[in-house]
C-alpha cells in the first residue's frame, strides 16, 4: 500500500515522502497513529505540487544568495574602536559589530553567518568570511581603525 508520511518514521522515510509499505503495517500502525495517510491520486498530486513549489522556492533563495554574495564580495567596511595610549584596544570587534555595520549599509546578515575565528583585537584590515547560504560563501574586508 502506498502511504504519504505525515511524520518522520525510522527505517521507513521522512515526512512528506510517499512510500510503499505492507497493508497491515500501514492500516494498523502508521495510519492509526497518525504517522501517515493513504496515498490516493489526489494526495499524490498535491504532494507533487507542494514539492515542486518548495523546489522553486529553494532555487529562488539560492539565486538571491548568489546575487548577494557577488554584491558583498570584496566590500570593505570600516569599524572604529578606541585604543589606549599603549596601542591596545579597549574592546574587540566581534561578528555582532560586523553584522551591525553591514546593517547600516543595508545588508541584513545574521551574526551567526559571519565566520570569525576569534574576535579582532588589533588595528588593520582583516578578511572575514560570510556564509550567505548553505552553498554560498563570500569574503569581505573589515578595516579596524582607531577612533
Amino acid at each position: 500500500m502506498k502511504v504519504l508520511l505525515t511524520k518522520d518514521v525510522k527505517a521507513v522515510g521522512k515526512k512528506g515522502e510517499i512510500v510503499e509499505v505492507n497493508d497491515g503495517y500501514a492500516r494498523n500502525f502508521l495510519i492509526k497513529k497518525g504517522m501517515a495517510q493513504q496515498a490516493t491520486a489526489t494526495v499524490i498530486n498535491e504532494t507533487n505540487q507542494r514539492n515542486a513549489a518548495l523546489e522553486r522556492q529553494r532555487q529562488k533563495e539560492y539565486e538571491e544568495a548568489v546575487a548577494l554574495g557577488k554584491e558583498l564580495k570584496g566590500k570593505t567596511i570600516a569599524i572604529a574602536i578606541r585604543f589606549g595610549e599603549n596601542g591596545k584596544p579597549f574592546g574587540a570587534v566581534t561578528s555582532k559589530e560586523i553584522s551591525q555595520e553591514l546593517a547600516k549599509l543595508g545588508y541584513e546578515i545574521d551574526k551567526k553567518k559571519i565566520n570569525l575565528k576569534d574576535s579582532i583585537k588589533s588595528a588593520g584590515i582583516f578578511d572575514v568570511e560570510i556564509k550567505v547560504h548553505s552553498n554560498v560563501n563570500t569574503m569581505i574586508k573589515v578595516e579596524i581603525k582607531p577612533e
